[in-house]
């Protein structure tokens, strides 16, 4: 387990997803992999969903949840971080929102807004997504000063397509 001053850290959630392979060794693996880094910790695991994949039907279900993480990365270097977890798990970009081992994505920094053409926080599609509002849910606390807990639920009161987010199991990951 990372052990690490809390100053200057930050709460970020990510939403994971993989459809190849063994999806939930992956994604364990995944989680693992950003936990080893020396300036995050992860704080949260959602439970697993099963979902039924969106825009390019034509592929197997993914598995899908979220983490919450404290880092003193900035929302970059998190980026670049996940995107390196990524090709470590075999991530390759061939057909947008196709069948994939492995998807990160950066979906919320402390509030933080930013526009670039890397990164854009929150995430532009986040509360269009039942696959990520549902897991959210799961781990963003009642008591959340950022706003992100009401945004959250507002979305997910007024969403379609929460039939396709199915529990799957309840995440076994644990830190060493």
């Amino acid at each position: 387990m990372n052990i690490q001053s809390t100053s200057g850290t930050t709460e970020a959630y990510i939403a994971l997803g993989a459809n190849l392979g063994d999806r939930e060794a992956t994604l364990l693996e995944a989680i693992s992999l950003l936990q080893e880094q020396p300036d995050i910790i992860v704080l949260r695991t959602s439970n697993m969903y099963e979902t039924d994949p969106v825009g390019y039907v034509d592929q197997p279900n993914f598995v899908n949840m979220a983490v919450a993480l404290s880092t003193a990365l900035s929302p970059a270097d998190l980026l670049a971080v996940m995107l390196e977890t990524e090709l470590r798990l075999g991530r390759e970009r061939k057909i947008r929102w196709g069948p994939r081992t492995v998807d990160l994505d950066l979906l919320w920094v402390q509030g933080q807004v930013i526009d670039t053409p890397l990164l854009t926080l929150p995430h532009p599609r986040m509360l269009e997504r039942a696959f990520v509002l549902v897991p959210l849910a799961d781990i963003v606390p009642e008591e959340d000063s950022s706003g992100l807990y009401e945004t959250v639920h507002h979305a997910l009161d007024l969403i379609d397509g929460k039939d396709g987010v199915r529990f799957w199991k309840t995440c076994s990951w644990q830190s060493e």
